[in-house]
Formats: C-alpha cells, sequence, structure tokens
C-alpha cells in the first residue's frame, strides 16, 4: 500500500513535525476504514481545496481560475461559499465533455447536445468573481503565483501523477493552461478522485493512446499538484489515510475504502467529515 501524504509545508504546519513516518511511532494512534462514494469524495476534495494556504493566498491576492469539470463543481462550489459569491452557481452543467452511462446520449467528445446552460469556468480575481468568463479570456493576463484548478482523467497514485483526456484538436483547456504554467510559473493543481486511478505508467500509455491509428479520446500526462481524498483528509484533521479496497453496488459504484489512522481526535474528527457527506447524492445533470 502506498502512503500519500499532502503538501510538506502544510504537514509540517499541522504537526509539526517534518517526519512523516514520526506519526506511526505513537503509542496512541487508531485505525478506522471509511468508505466514501465518489460523490462524497469530490465533495471532500471541494472542502479540504478551499482551506489549502495556496487557495487562501490567491483569493486574496492572485487570480483563480477553476476550469469547469464535475470535480471542480464541487470545488467552484465550496470555494464561492468562502466569500459570498455562489449565488447563481450551479455545478450541474459545470463541464465541457462528460462520462455518461451507455444510456445516456452525448456526442464522440462527451459533449451533451444542448450545452447552453453552460456559462463559463469559475474566475476569481483578488477574492472577487469574474462572471461569463472562460480560461480562454484570461489566459494571457495570468501572471507568476496564480492558480489554475483543472480536473483529471487518470491517476498513478503511486507516482501522484495525473492524465487528462483530449477530445479537441489544439488540446482544449489544458492545451491553454500549459501556456501558462510552463510560460509564466502559473500553479497547476489536479484536484482528482481516487476512483480515477490506473495501473501502468502514465506515459507509456499515452504513447500508446496518442499512436497514430488508435480511436477513442488522446490523452496527455501533465506536471501538476494532485489532490485527492487522502490529502483532502490529513489536510482537514490531520490524520492518514491509505487506500485500501474499492467498489460497490447500488449508488457505490466507484467507491473507496479507507483506512484512516492517527491520533483519536483526528480519527474521530475524520470519520464525523465523512459522515456529514456520505449522503451526498449522485451527480445528476
Amino acid at each position: 500500500m502506498v502512503k500519500i501524504t499532502c503538501f510538506n509545508n502544510v504537514f509540517q504546519k499541522k504537526t509539526g513535525k517534518t517526519n512523516i513516518m514520526s506519526l506511526y511511532d505513537s503509542k496512541m494512534m487508531v485505525l478506522k476504514q471509511l468508505l466514501v462514494t465518489p460523490a462524497a469524495g469530490k465533495r471532500l476534495i471541494g472542502l479540504a481545496l478551499t482551506e489549502h494556504p495556496i487557495i487562501q493566498d490567491v483569493l486574496e491576492s492572485g487570480t483563480l481560475v477553476i476550469v469547469a469539470g464535475t470535480t471542480n463543481g464541487y470545488v467552484a462550489e465550496e470555494i464561492l461559499k468562502s466569500i459570498g459569491s455562489e449565488e447563481g452557481f450551479s455545478r450541474k452543467h459545470f463541464f465541457r465533455g462528460i462520462t455518461q452511462s451507455y444510456a445516456k446520449q452525448t456526442s464522440k467528445t462527451g459533449k451533451l447536445p444542448d450545452e447552453s446552460e453552460f456559462e463559463g469556468d469559475v474566475i476569481i480575481v483578488n477574492g472577487k468573481l469574474q462572471r461569463n468568463l472562460t480560461i480562454f479570456d484570461v489566459i494571457d493576463k495570468l501572471k507568476e503565483g496564480d492558480v489554475i484548478l483543472k480536473g483529471a482523467n487518470a491517476l498513478d497514485l503511486a507516482k501522484r501523477k495525473a492524465a487528462i483526456f483530449i477530445a479537441h484538436p489544439k488540446a482544449g483547456t489544458i492545451g491553454v493552461a500549459l501556456q501558462a504554467v510552463t510560460g509564466r510559473r502559473v500553479r497547476l493543481i489536479l484536484p482528482v478522485g481516487l476512483e480515477k486511478r490506473v495501473i501502468g505508467d502514465l506515459d507509456s500509455l499515452s504513447l500508446k493512446l496518442n499512436a497514430p491509428g488508435a480511436r477513442g479520446p488522446r490523452f496527455l500526462p501533465v506536471p501538476g499538484l494532485v489532490f485527492t481524498e487522502i490529502d483532502a483528509i490529513f489536510l482537514l484533521t490531520g490524520a492518514m489515510a491509505e487506500l485500501v479496497a474499492g467498489g460497490g453496488v447500488c449508488g457505490a459504484e466507484g467507491s473507496i475504502w479507507l483506512a484512516v489512522s492517527g491520533e483519536p481526535e483526528q480519527v474521530k474528527a475524520t470519520e464525523k467529515l465523512v459522515k456529514s457527506i456520505r449522503a451526498e447524492p449522485l451527480f445528476n445533470i
């Protein structure tokens, strides 16, 4: 099993320790297994990113771009709530392409037949929401220290690396995002649920999926700070979590089982947190 930590500065701030394994030396450590559905995981990530120091800093001074996506819909909802700008926002159509069951109709690029309800990405400048804009409207204005949040489709948990499906011939939103990330040192954070974990090297997979003659979406591994439910639990409660199992039926399809360990109050806080979002309804459009 792979232990995944949040960013080092957050860990040190919460625990006063520089070595994460020192937590396991405590005789007071307890462990509890918790089930997290995909919808609850998205909510958990949204709650945690709202509290993340990087997000807090850019909301105070800078530009935050939340690129439309199903996970980012929850992130946007929580961040907008934190700045008092949630009115009028709906995550129901906050995406460009979406994966649905075969019974639901989408285009070859994952788009809905009617996109009239899509209102754009969430752009926040110095803590104030700028309405009816997309990443394409602001990409040239982004500067060092600004932040882009972009969802992902595949996760290599061990290497903390993510990849994105590409349907657009010019690489879509991630194509323009990388201009600012690599050209101007804009931060890229990748909120991605553990349900999207894959086996295999993402770079090797990209060579196969992007080869001439291949069919289906293209595949782009991207450099960025991966943020999962594991990171969310650590940031919000200080507890450690490990992915130990997955799956389910009757609405629990894609769920994950996390073994959460830490001091008693940390584990208790995590259990309370997960219970508070456990009833998160299935995503519906």
